[in-house]
């Protein structure tokens, strides 16, 4: 097995460039999709996919996170976990059937029976690649695993244009899930070569359970609070409104998505397996940390100076209300990128019970603040949920280092620098855009002042602070193993090898 160092910088570094195709795939698919579909046809999906989303929770119940944690896994239990899966996609599918008149009487929308009904069949395509998925994950496969994403989200995306372009309307977008969901799970069939038998008596899988279940409850919990506020705005708002909100909500999220999916598969594989040496976990997840901070930090910032300039350029005219929408949505962006990896410490290290406890302390702040907001429409329901994710951040910091290698100064040290330096940045694109906004068009005022926040953002960071040498070496450099590293790296193979030998034994 190679070094785990050098299999996480080489898997990064494909994962940085497969999910930097990936975004452009999505900026490209979005302005094109945006000209030849209407509000309504994205907030027409969008109520469905609310509830489809919410199921689609329990479609890996947490397992694919249980392969990838244990420290030792045989053959015959990823083979249990898989039948596991898949009794749970195909209860979803058949839950769907049930669901989709109450979506239809609970929103007064007819065609929402047949939209969620064609996707409740992707559960079933999900479930089968939930194992393929964890097990390329354990063999640090992330190259693989980014070239399969990346073609399903191309095939997904030339399928949901192919069907906008010839007038599908909402049937474009749901064409576009189903494809490259279809397509994500056959890739991965083919490259793992690993075909599940029967299920198998004797293959322990109860801890595995364990720790799946209470993944996925706290999944539960956050879903449910995180999209509570596209159900109701749906439903006292209507489709037009939810359609501005939710790619409003979906435009500023896509930066953060692309940098949590590139980052955290890859922290998470990396963590579990040195989660026994504290001072190398520690390591591991502050340079992590620090890259997904540098860069959402500088994303955050720029989204909120050119809000009216991306939504025109990326959207188009008739998208303008989203503008203040998007605006206000941009805290969201700096305070996920600063919680979320904590997720990968709490549970790498088995304390996912904790994060399961923080979920439920965040979970009813979110709901108040959305039900607060409501009354004001979109805007205010926008405004709130910002103000109460922004002042939880420092509690929550604190309450997942507690009793870990890592300590709030650690986090803390490592923030400042990229906030002082997107402060700087903010405070150099700002003249440009107050002087010049009605003098430039849309795009050239991006072009320019994008050019100014990120020469500005990387002039600060890299060289007033100091930080050039560690993130070159942070994503230029592959360097030699350390001894810890190696021993870390090889007992984990150890382990993995003899676990499946003794299972077969017994078998």
């Amino acid at each position: 097995m190679k070094d785990l160092k050098e299999r996480t910088v080489s898997g990064g570094f494909a994962k940085i460039l497969g999910q930097g195709g990936n975004f452009a795939l999505r900026i490209g698919s979005t302005v094109i999709l945006a000209r030849l579909l209407d509000p309504k046809d994205f907030g027409l999906v969008a109520m469905a996919s609310v509830v489809t989303g919410f199921y689609g929770i329990f479609t890996s119940a947490g397992l694919s996170s249980a392969t990838v944690q244990r420290a030792s896994i045989s053959d015959d239990q990823i083979t249990n976990l898989f039948w596991i899966n898949m009794l749970v996609g195909g209860t979803l599918a058949l839950l769907c059937l049930p669901t989709a008149p109450l979506l239809v009487s609970y929103y007064h929308e007819p065609r929402l029976f047949w939209v969620t009904t064609a996707l409740a069949t992707g559960f079933l395509f999900n479930a089968a690649a939930v194992q393929h998925t964890a097990v390329m994950q354990r063999q640090m496969r992330f190259v693989a695993l980014t070239v399969i994403d990346s073609f399903a989200s191309f095939m997904g995306i030339v399928v949901g244009i192919a069907m906008a372009y010839l007038g599908c309307g909402y049937w474009a977008v749901v064409g576009m899930t189903l494809s490259c969901t279809v397509t994500s799970t056959v890739s991965k069939w083919v490259v793992t070569a690993w075909i599940p038998g029967l299920p198998r008596r004797g293959a322990e899988v109860r801890s595995l359970l364990v720790y799946g279940g209470t993944i996925t409850l706290n999944s539960v919990v956050m879903y449910v609070a995180y999209n509570l506020e596209k159900v109701l705005i749906g439903r006292f708002w209507g489709a037009a409104a939810l359609g501005l909100y939710g790619r409003a909500y979906n435009l500023v999220n896509i930066p953060t998505e692309n940098i949590n999916a590139t980052v955290s598969t890859l922290a998470f594989s990396a963590l579990s397996r040195v989660q026994h040496d504290k001072e190398l976990l520690r390591n591991y997840f502050l340079k992590g940390y620090s890259l997904v901070v540098s860069m959402t930090l500088l994303i955050t910032v720029s989204c909120a100076v050119f809000a009216d300039d991306l939504v025109l350029v990326l959207l188009g005219p008739k998208w303008s209300e989203a503008a203040v929408i998007f605006r206000l949505l941009t805290p969201t962006v700096m305070v996920f990128g600063l919680i979320t990896p904590l997720g990968w410490l709490l549970h790498a290290t088995g304390r996912q019970s904790r994060g399961l406890k923080i979920a439920f302390v965040l979970a009813p702040l979110i709901v108040t603040s959305v039900v607060l907001g409501l009354p004001h429409g979109p805007r205010g329901v926008a405004f709130a949920y910002s103000s109460v994710l922004t002042l939880w951040v420092l509690p929550h910091m604190l309450w997942s280092v507690h009793g870990t290698s890592v300590s709030i100064r650690d986090l803390l040290r490592t923030v400042s620098k990229p906030l002082l330096s997107g402060l700087v940045a903010t405070v150099a694109a700002l003249p440009l855009r107050y002087f010049f906004g009605d003098q430039l068009s849309p795009f050239a005022m991006l072009m320019t002042g994008g050019l100014l926040m990120v020469g500005t953002y990387l002039w600060m960071l890299l060289i007033v602070m100091g930080q050039k040498e560690f993130y070159l070496n942070l994503v230029l450099k592959v360097r030699s193993p350390s001894p810890a590293e190696t021993k870390e790296s090889g007992a984990a193979s150890l382990q993995v090898e003899v676990a499946g030998k003794r299972q077969r034994r017994q078998s």
